[in-house]
C-alpha cells in the first residue's frame, strides 16, 4: 500500500499559482492520501470548494473531510460569495478502499492576541484495506507555539491509544440494524506537524532516544517511519519558503503503530513537486 501526505497550502504552489490538477497528478499513484490545508469558502483562493474539486480529481477514491475551523463569511455586494458561505479549514483523507467510519478530533488550543491561531484538528478514518481494517489519521498541528504542539500531541496520542475503548465514531450499531465496525489496533498518522526532528515536541510523541539503545519500540508510542527506514538524508526538508528557497525545514511526518514497523518498505519526500510550499511525503507498507 502506498501512502502520501501533503499539505497543499490552499492549492497554491511555490510559484503562487492555484492549481489543484498538478497537486492531484503528483499524488495520483497513492492508495491512501492525507491532505492538510484544504478549504471551502476561502477568499484567498476565490472561495473555491477544494473538497468537491479534489474529490472530482480522484473519482476512484473514497473520501472524507473534517473542518475543525468553520466560520461565517459575509455575502458580497454582488452576491458573491453567496449567502450561507462558510470558511472551512481542515484535513482530508482519500482512499482507494471504503472508509468505514470517520471522526474529527479537535486538538487543544489557546486563544492568541497577535498571531493567527485556527482551530486545528486530526481526521480519523477506519479504512477497509485488502490487508484488513486500518486506522489512518490526517493531522495538522499549530504553527507558532511548541508548547501548544506538545499539548496537541499528548491529546492526539491519548485518543489514538484510547480508540479500542472509545470505539471510534460508532458502537452498538446493531440497534440501527448495522454491522459492528472493526476496531483495528494498527494505525498510520500522517501530516504537517510543524516541528523538526528531535525537537521537544517530536520527542514528546516519538520518545526521547536513549544514548545506548536509541528508540526502542514501545506499545503506545508511535514509530517514525522515515527514521526506521533511515530515509532522512542530510539536510532533509519537506517545506520551503516560497520567497526564499534556501529556507527549508522538515515539518511533515508519517508515524505508524509498532505492529506496522516490520512492514515498512520505503519512504521519501518528493521535492520535485511544486504544487505547494510543502512537498508530498510517501511511505510504502507491505504485507
Amino acid at each position: 500500500m502506498k501512502f502520501a501526505s501533503y499539505n497543499i497550502q490552499y492549492g497554491f504552489g511555490l510559484d503562487g499559482i492555484y492549481d489543484l490538477n498538478r497537486i492531484a497528478r503528483s499524488i495520483a499513484a497513492a492508495d491512501i492520501i492525507a491532505l492538510q490545508e484544504v478549504t471551502r469558502g476561502f477568499s484567498e483562493n476565490d472561495f473555491a470548494d477544494m473538497v468537491d474539486d479534489l474529490a472530482a480529481l480522484f473519482p476512484n477514491h473514497f473520501w472524507v473531510y473534517g473542518a475543525p475551523c468553520d466560520v461565517h463569511v459575509d455575502t458580497g455586494d454582488d452576491g458573491f460569495p453567496p449567502r450561507g458561505t462558510r470558511f472551512q479549514f481542515g484535513n482530508m483523507i482519500l482512499s482507494r478502499w471504503p472508509v468505514l467510519s470517520t471522526r474529527t478530533l479537535l486538538l487543544p488550543r489557546g486563544r492568541t492576541v497577535t498571531k493567527l491561531n485556527l482551530q486545528r484538528g486530526a481526521i480519523e478514518a477506519v479504512i477497509d484495506t485488502p490487508d484488513g481494517a486500518l486506522r489512518v489519521y490526517s493531522v495538522h498541528l499549530d504553527h507558532v507555539s511548541a508548547d501548544e504542539r506538545i499539548r496537541q500531541l499528548a491529546f492526539l496520542n491519548e485518543r489514538i491509544n484510547a480508540f479500542p475503548f472509545e470505539g471510534g465514531s460508532l458502537t452498538g450499531a446493531g440497534e440501527f440494524g448495522m454491522a459492528e465496525l472493526p476496531l483495528p489496533e494498527d494505525y498510520v498518522v500522517m501530516g504537517d506537524f510543524n516541528m523538526v526532528q528531535e525537537s521537544p515536541e517530536y520527542c514528546s510523541l516519538a520518545g526521547t532516544a536513549d544514548k545506548s539503545f536509541g528508540r526502542v519500540p514501545r506499545i503506545g508510542t508511535p514509530v517514525d517511519a522515515l527514521a526506521v527506514l533511515e530515509a532522512y538524508p542530510p539536510g532533509s526538508y519537506s517545506w520551503m519558503d516560497p520567497k526564499d528557497h534556501d529556507k527549508r525545514m522538515h515539518l511533515d511526518y508519517c508515524f505508524v503503530s509498532c505492529g506496522l514497523q516490520r512492514r515498512l518498505k520505503s519512504a521519501y519526500v518528493d521535492t520535485q513537486s511544486v504544487g505547494s510550499d510543502h512537498f508530498p511525503l510517501w511511505v510504502e507498507i507491505g504485507r
